[in-house]
């Protein structure tokens, strides 16, 4: 297993500045969340600025995933629109080319994968015509990822239209393809209580190819500070250990970025003392 940190945790840096924090502490991968000051991928010159990334990781032996849950990227006033399920084709066409790009972005980068998630239905009821919207979305995106032999990593989100295990199960099922795989994170199995993260750990282990670690309380969707909630990380790690995961794990604090460099200590010392030698 690998330490990393989601740089969405660290807003109020310049990406190169976050990657020399985290690599002088310790973290040896980063999951990179493309946002507007953070390697746009929308931005023409994006390819130059991945270079510079890519010395920086280079330099400290970081790996790195590529994370696409920017909050406004793509619409200023709609947080986390459009989606692949969004009723209006362009908009549908608009998340697909980000995707695209970010896989770009990632194969540029050596990335180990690129982690994606749903979306939600918004105001109107999730169907099967939610799903349909979902599958057609993704089979365009992973058709762009063999060109690139890229691997996608799939999260079940809390309130998006694959929220579950057993949703993403299905969904996995429906695609059945190799370069498609899961980002699990802990803190949603937990506040979901969605069934035994040993059983879900064993049974995807194959196709694990990023997880994100954060503490949580059962029924509220905030991630939280180690020791703030009621996971129990000691058999988190444990569990992990025994199934020999070999990828990143990568602590999501997306609301820290106030008090990043002390928290991405802070989280770092934690973990380290819980990890196998």
């Amino acid at each position: 297993m690998i330490l990393g940190y989601v740089t969405n945790g660290f807003a109020h840096h310049t990406l190169a500045d976050a990657l020399r924090i985290l690599g002088d502490l310790g973290y040896r991968s980063v999951a990179i969340t493309l946002d507007q000051h953070h390697l746009n991928p929308l931005d023409d010159d994006w390819p130059e600025r991945a270079e510079e990334i890519g010395r920086i990781l280079s330099g400290f032996d970081m790996r790195c995933t590529v994370e696409t849950g920017a909050r406004f990227l793509l619409d200023p006033k709609r947080k986390h629109q459009p989606t692949l399920i969004s009723e209006e084709p362009e908009d549908r066409d608009r998340r697909i080319e980000f995707l695209c790009r970010a896989i770009d972005v990632a194969a540029s980068l050596n990335a180990d994968s690129v982690s994606l998630w749903s979306g939600s239905a918004g105001e109107l009821p999730a169907d099967g015509t939610h799903l349909d919207l979902l599958l057609s979305g993704l089979r365009d995106v992973i058709a762009h990822a063999e060109r690139h032999e890229m691997r996608l990593a799939f999260e079940p989100e809390p309130g998006m239209l694959i929220e579950t295990m057993a949703q993403f199960e299905r969904l996995h099922n429906s695609l059945d393809h190799p370069l498609f795989g899961l980002t699990l994170d802990i803190g949603h199995v937990h506040c979901l209580g969605d069934g035994d993260l040993l059983a879900h750990a064993g049974r995807w282990r194959d196709k694990l190819f990023n997880v994100h670690v954060e503490d949580m309380i059962r029924g509220t969707h905030e991630h939280l500070m180690f020791g703030e909630g009621e996971i129990n990380f000691t058999e988190v790690i444990g569990i992990l250990t025994a199934i020999d995961y070999a990828g990143p794990v990568h602590v999501e604090l997306s609301r820290h970025s106030h008090d990043a460099p002390t928290v991405a200590a802070d989280a770092f010392d934690f973990l380290s003392a819980l990890w196998p030698k």
